[in-house]
């Protein structure tokens, strides 16, 4: 196959991306077990901050290099008048790594749509409702479903039902706001776009849904810490409130949304963790101030790079050239 000079850029680009995705979704895979496992040993905000940084990991790191070295390295060094025809192996990896981004950006779109159509239909239904103390704006919905959910990503908004709105306590409502107010200020359901866009493995099968599996349990205790605020008073509302709302039913929600009862997080040993946990709640230690001096780090770190930028472009267009044959 002989494609042109920007066809070629696109087929090494795709090529390039399913090795490097490969590569380090290998070595996510194999550190996966060790990395939930000392989740479990860590504050519910850290852990699934690290466990989302790891699903993410094979996506960032193909994405850097074919935008930062792989494109530039062929646009700068590769000759526009050469024609070359580009190998079987070249082209395999490049149809693999099409069949592994081209699904993951449908997925996104669809969760997108699907999202933004359940926004519409709640608001036609909905009216506004503003508590003392709660920055995320609030929609009661008439529905006959239970309705307890965050939903949307630039400006999450929560969908309250009737029902719910009525059958929880005053203090048991405040808590759970809190705990989806949570989910808005750590912004899970951008995450939860992220997730979505990510690529599998391979193209088919899902070994990368148990670190999913484990993140969304993670940001839901997180949340449950955030919202009881170290306090047994109010963690004792919130487990109340989780079980109230399960009784309830499970609510039909977007993909892009969280919601009080998160389907498959283990509710019993949410509510247990609320009542029993001895480091229940409470807010992460303080971000401590980066010294003066990581600045100057950040400037020559970037001054490094500019400096050594053409030699690697210069080696990465090499790669590109044994690749294409």
């Amino acid at each position: 196959m002989t494609p042109g000079y920007f066809g070629r850029l696109l087929c090494l680009s795709f090529a390039s991306f399913f090795l490097v995705h490969t590569a380090v979704g290998a070595l996510v895979l194999l550190a996966a077990p060790a990395a939930i496992r000392r989740a479990e040993a860590m504050r519910a905000r850290a852990a699934a901050r690290m466990l989302l940084v790891l699903r993410l990991a094979p996506l960032v790191a193909a994405s850097l290099v074919v935008a930062a070295l792989c494109v530039p390295s062929y646009l700068w060094l590769e000759p526009r008048g050469e024609v070359e025809a580009l190998g079987g192996l070249c082209l395999v990896a490049a149809a693999l790594g099409m069949f592994l981004s081209l699904p993951a950006a449908f997925r996104a779109a669809s969760a997108m749509v699907q999202t933004l159509a359940f926004g519409r239909d709640c608001r036609k239904a909905g009216v506004s409702l503003r508590l003392p103390g709660c920055r995320t704006p609030i929609l009661v919905v008439d529905t006959p479903s239970p309705l307890l959910v965050l939903s949307g990503i630039r400006r999450p908004t929560l969908f309250l039902s009737r029902a719910i709105f009525r059958s929880l306590a005053p203090e048991e409502l405040d808590a759970a706001l809190c705990h989806e107010d949570a989910h808005r200020q750590s912004r899970d359901n951008l995450k939860r776009l992220a997730l979505r866009l990510a690529p599998e493995f391979l193209p088919f099968g899902s070994p990368f849904a148990t670190l999913e599996r484990h993140w969304v349990r993670l940001s839901e205790w997180a949340a449950d810490d955030d919202a009881a605020s170290g306090d047994p008073a109010r963690a004792l509302s919130l487990a109340s409130a989780l079980v109230r709302v399960a009784r309830l039913g499970t609510p039909a929600q977007p993909q892009l949304a969280t919601s009080l009862t998160e389907c498959g997080c283990g509710l019993e040993a949410r509510v247990d963790r609320l009542l029993h946990s001895p480091s229940m709640g409470g807010a992460l230690p303080a971000v401590p101030v980066r010294p003066r001096g990581s600045n100057l780090l950040l400037a020559g770190a970037f001054a490094a790079l500019v400096l050594v930028l053409p030699g690697a472009l210069a080696a990465v267009h090499g790669l590109l050239e044994i690749l294409a044959r």
